[in-house]
C-alpha cells in the first residue's frame, strides 16, 4: 500500500513538473527561418532592391546566437516586450548561427543586433545590449508612433 502511494505521488510530482516547464517554455517570441523570413517579413529573393514588410503589425527582429552573453541579456527583455506589446508587435529571432545565409543578408557582424520594422517604410538596425528602457523607447518612437 505505501510503494503504491509512493508511486502516485512521483507520478504526480513528475506531471505537475513537465506541466510547469510547458508553461515556462511558451514564447510569444518566434524563431524564424530562412523560408519563414521570406512568407512573414520580406522576400528579398523576389523583390532585393525595395524593403516591402509583408506583416500586419510592425515588428522586432532579434538576429542572436544561444553562445552570446549580451545576447542572452537581451532575451528576457524581447519576452517581455512581445507579452507586453500583444497585438500591437510581432517580436522574432533569428539565430545566426543556424541562419547564416539569413544573417548575410542584413550583414550581422556583431550581435545581438535588432531590427526594428515598421508597417511601411525602411527597417532600422541596431546593434549592442541595450537596456530594456532604450528598447521600448523605440518600439514607441519608431513603431506605434
Amino acid at each position: 500500500m505505501k510503494k503504491a502511494i509512493l508511486i502516485a505521488l512521483v507520478m504526480m510530482v513528475t506531471a505537475m513538473t513537465a506541466n510547469a516547464q510547458e508553461k515556462k517554455t511558451e514564447s510569444k517570441v518566434k524563431h524564424l527561418t530562412y523560408n519563414e523570413f521570406l512568407k512573414k517579413v520580406w522576400d528579398f529573393e523576389r523583390n532585393p532592391t525595395t524593403f516591402e514588410y509583408k506583416g500586419k503589425l510592425p515588428a522586432v527582429i532579434d538576429f542572436y546566437a544561444d553562445w552570446c552573453g549580451p545576447c542572452r541579456r537581451v532575451a528576457p527583455i524581447m519576452e517581455k516586450m512581445a507579452e507586453d506589446y500583444e497585438g500591437k508587435l510581432l517580436v522574432y529571432k533569428v539565430n545566426v548561427s543556424e541562419e547564416k545565409d539569413l544573417a548575410a543578408v542584413f550583414q550581422v557582424r556583431s550581435i545581438p543586433m535588432v531590427l526594428f520594422i515598421p508597417v511601411k517604410g525602411n527597417p532600422m538596425k541596431q546593434v549592442g545590449a541595450l537596456p530594456e528602457s532604450e528598447y521600448r523607447e523605440t518600439v514607441e518612437e519608431f513603431l506605434i508612433k
